[in-house]
């Protein structure tokens, strides 16, 4: 063997960890050649939902590993996935259920996650947690989602999409769709903020500390949306007895379970219960709905037959605090607008007549407005399920002049 050939097996490593050696260097030549790889690019326009879904969970994932993907196998994140919300209305609908469902597979399939149910006890199990909602734009839907670090608050990765508006089904979940008021308090509203939040800030204080108290609430309504009313009356009541519990969501929860379950006398109590938290906050918006065209209450008693009941309560509560309030009538997006602003106005009036005749002294101190359909929260325009809660009335609480 010449000096050349000794000098080069000289720089060779020992043929047991030749192997290896190669092995390694199969390793980082495919981390480089992952890094290098840029994240598919996500679409620029509205596209079906499905494939919205596909790109926002993509480009979260993406940002979320910062790597290439077989690093990310290798440092798995446990995550819990708090149901996703239309964040106009802040309801559970058939499409925030689909996107669920889409969500979890689709990260479970890229390996480096692990989905858990929204339970207290995975609270302490995962690391990360998922939220997301719908906004409804321009013929379409931006799905947004975030991931929070749990225990520092922080959002580490968010992400979205636009979904054509024709591919999305927004009809709301059995609990939604009885509920007789918009369930959206500061908690809901937190919620919202924090599937928008940019990575690197922190997710809504006020919805973090409500978490836990959340996992039970998702559980009653899991219940509810199953008929299972007196099973879900119970959770809602070990809801209510937590610290965070004095929420809008459980209060209407227990009034809709003890509806359900034939139970007037306690219904009637819990809905008073719904009005003085929404009196407190200043804002309590009630699904009346008329017959098309009128003022009229829907001639149907098993969607009217509680209206008087509802009607008292307010009267009740709202005499017995002293406010003044604003009746504000609205309608969903169909016909013309003056004809709209003119039709909520008279059913405004038509509440504020009812009202008067539970509490002469309420009467004095309220007033009327119609808004028509400039503040939609839905703004389908279909006049069905999906858009009740654009037929609502409003009861805002204003300084008495």
């Amino acid at each position: 063997m010449n000096a050349h050939h000794s000098s080069i097996h000289a720089t060779l490593p020992p043929p047991r960890h030749r192997w290896a050696t190669a092995a390694w260097a199969f390793v980082v030549a495919f981390v480089l050649a992952g890094c290098a790889a840029p994240p598919p690019a996500a679409p620029t326009g509205a596209v079906p939902f499905e494939q919205a879904i596909a790109a926002a969970s993509d480009a979260l994932v993406a940002q979320a590993h910062g790597g290439p993907a077989l690093l990310a196998k290798l440092n798995k994140h446990t995550v819990v996935l708090d149901p996703s919300l239309d964040a106009g209305s802040g309801q559970q609908t058939s499409a925030t259920q689909q996107l669920d469902k889409r969500l979890a597979e689709r990260l479970t399939a890229h390996g480096g996650f692990e989905v858990l149910p929204f339970r207290a006890a995975n609270l302490s199990k995962a690391q990360w947690l998922l939220v997301g909602t719908l906004t409804r734009a321009a013929k379409a839907y931006r799905i947004d989602l975030a991931l929070t670090d749990l225990k520092t608050g922080s959002v580490v990765a968010q992400a979205g999409a636009l979904a054509r508006d024709d591919s999305v089904d927004m009809s709301p979940l059995a609990y939604y769709r009885d509920s007789p008021i918009l369930v959206k308090d500061k908690v809901i509203d937190g919620y919202v903020r924090t599937a928008s939040t940019a990575a690197g800030q922190r997710a809504d204080a006020v919805y973090l500390e409500r978490i836990a108290t959340a996992t039970v609430v998702n559980e009653a309504m899991l219940l509810y949306n199953a008929e299972r009313y007196e099973e879900a009356l119970g959770q809602y009541r070990s809801a209510l007895a937590t610290p965070a519990g004095d929420q809008i969501r459980v209060l209407n929860g227990i009034y809709l379970t003890n509806w359900k379950l034939g139970r007037p006398a306690e219904a009637e109590a819990a809905f008073g219960r719904v009005v003085t938290f929404g009196i407190a906050a200043r804002e309590l918006g009630v699904k009346f709905l008329f017959n098309p065209g009128g003022t009229e209450f829907w001639s149907d008693p098993k969607v009217s037959g509680a209206y008087a009941m509802w009607l008292r309560q307010i009267a009740r509560e709202g005499a017995a605090a002293k406010v003044c309030m604003n009746i504000v009538g609205h309608t969903s997006k169909t016909g013309p607008e003056a004809y709209n602003d003119g039709l909520s106005l008279r059913r405004a009036a038509y509440i504020r007549q009812r009202l008067g005749a539970e509490s002469a002294d309420l009467a004095g101190r309220t007033r009327t407005e119609g808004m028509g359909f400039r503040q939609n929260l839905v703004g389908s325009g279909t006049d069905d399920v999906v858009d009740a809660l654009d037929r609502r009335v409003e009861f805002r609480i204003v300084p008495c002049s």
